[in-house]
């Protein structure tokens, strides 16, 4: 005779339920080769697809949505829907999970310095010119060197968006996506528990004429400069970081 399930143990397969038919859910959607936007069954489809009572679907459609996986809209026209997870969602969500594992502006730079010379000597001659003017027009938002310390902030955080703006163009969306996840960290994460009093003109001067020489090598097609130009200014931004005792704050990031 077999023994009877626990209350305990009843429990967890109840609340699992919902888990297995939102995976299962996925599943069809991955067969079907479903995009953003097309419609999913109907609540009465489903019950019926998945053999499983209202509530237990409801549940498991309540877990997608706070995947981002799934859309629902009321009114005419409206029912359930492939939704699509944002990059900023993920990168949410990515930075939240880092929330825990005390990353250090250090972790972070030694990340950038092993991937975006490699970005950069991919790129080489292969830039368009209007990708070019794009990265040429973030950057004169720092045309001049800073009056105060807080404009000094915003060039920085301009400079940023041109490696981001530069990861775009290589067509790798993992590549792509870690470099513009970097990017918003030193961004949106990190203080500095010392500032110029005054603003460093000279390292203003030095990091610009990076991106400026990095251009030119990408615009004629020399990989290796490239290279070299990218190592050159991820280790000078590195050292700028350690001397200004940069540091990533714990905070979670809204979604």
């Amino acid at each position: 005779m077999s023994a009877k399930a626990s209350p305990e143990a009843k429990n967890q397969s109840r609340r699992s339920r919902p888990l297995r038919v939102a995976e299962e859910i996925k599943d069809w959607v991955v067969e079907r080769g479903l995009q953003p936007g097309d419609r999913l069954p109907g609540e009465a489809e489903l019950i019926e697809r998945f053999g499983m009572a209202k509530g237990t679907i409801r549940e498991a459609m309540r877990l997608l949505q706070a995947q981002g996986l799934v859309d629902t809209k009321t009114g005419p026209g409206g029912g359930s829907f492939v939704g699509e997870v944002t990059r900023d969602r993920a990168a949410a969500l990515l930075a939240n999970y880092f929330y825990f594992r005390d990353v250090t502006i250090h972790d972070i730079y030694q990340v950038r310095i092993a991937l975006e010379p490699e970005l950069a000597a991919s790129l080489a001659g292969r830039l368009t010119d209007a990708q070019i003017a794009d990265l040429e027009a973030i950057m004169q938002e720092y045309a001049h060197p800073a009056s105060d310390a807080q404009e000094e902030r915003s060039q920085h955080v301009a400079s940023l968006r041109f490696h981001a703006r530069l990861s775009d163009f290589g067509g790798n969306a993992l590549l792509s996506f870690f470099i513009g996840f970097m990017a918003q960290i030193l961004t949106d994460l990190t203080v500095y528990k010392r500032l110029y009093e005054t603003p460093n003109h000279d390292l203003w001067r030095t990091g610009r004429q990076h991106q400026i020489d990095l251009i030119a090598a990408l615009r004629r097609g020399d990989a290796e400069k490239a290279r070299d130009i990218m190592r050159s200014h991820m280790e000078m931004a590195c050292e700028q970081m350690e001397t200004q005792e940069a540091v990533v704050m714990k905070r979670f990031i809204a979604e």
